[in-house]
């Protein structure tokens, strides 16, 4: 994990998942929380977690992404991702970089590994969050003036326009631009599928649903304690049964302006 904040690209830089780690982080308008448990933290996961913010401070890119495997070969693959995030940090728009990012899959610079991303832009001044996934598990959305979990998925009801943008479909891939608005106090929840393919004693899988309904009981007041809950959860669910993949959760809160 490194955290760089006197990067020439960015003013601010943390990146992992190789290693386990549990630590608060802040960016600008948004207090988190991250969570890595690499299955074998010898050879290396293949969860891949990367913040940074622009120079001007005032865009933050939060992404999630699951390689396959473990060890070197996957390692290779987290550093690739990262390189092309970094090289963006910059742009609020992510239409460029999920491009790229589908480009090198395909062009098998990836050595012969696939991953599924989440991808994330916050422009503070105006509280809109872009998304774009790559086929990863939807974000757990906790909207607070509604009190209420739902998942965040490109059919959302709450999408917005955003000037000078191309939302929905980006060119030349399979993967959508989408916005909404956070609201003070709202919540996202980013996981791996190491969370919710938990299996318990009686090969009984944890699930999206599990999930949400996990979130659901978990205290929303720090992203700190939700996370901590809802890991809690995960464990008794998973009893004395074995772990079976890396797991990985980042919980962001939106500040009150």
């Amino acid at each position: 994990m490194t955290a760089d904040p006197n990067s020439r690209l960015a003013c601010f830089e943390l990146w992992g998942g190789n290693r386990k780690a549990e630590l608060p982080v802040e960016l600008p308008g948004l207090s988190g929380w991250i969570s890595s448990c690499p299955l074998d933290p010898e050879a290396g996961g293949g969860d891949v977690h990367y913040l940074s913010v622009c120079r001007q401070g005032k865009v933050s890119r939060i992404a999630l992404a699951d390689v396959s495997g473990h060890g070197p070969s996957a390692n290779a693959v987290a550093e690739s991702l990262r390189e092309k995030l970094r090289a963006h940090t910059d742009n609020w728009d992510q239409s460029v970089l999920m491009r790229e990012l589908s480009d090198a899959f395909h062009e098998g610079q990836t050595h012969g590994r696939f991953a599924t991303a989440a991808v994330f832009g916050f422009y503070v001044e105006t509280s809109e969050l872009l998304f774009t996934n790559a086929g990863h598990l939807p974000a757990l959305w906790y909207r607070a003036r509604e009190c209420g979990w739902d998942c965040l998925q490109e059919t959302t009801r709450y999408a917005r326009e955003v000037q000078d943008l191309p939302l929905g479909l980006i060119q030349g891939t399979n993967y959508s631009q989408t916005a909404v608005r956070l609201e003070p106090n709202d919540l996202l929840t980013l996981y791996t599928d190491g969370i919710t393919e938990t299996r318990n004693a009686a090969g009984q899988e944890l699930g999206l649903q599990g999930l949400l309904d996990m979130a659901r009981r978990a205290p929303v007041e720090t992203p700190t304690e939700f996370g901590q809950a809802l890991l809690t959860m995960v464990r008794d669910f998973r009893g004395r049964a074995a772990r079976r993949d890396d797991e990985t959760v980042v919980v962001l809160k939106r500040l009150l302006s």
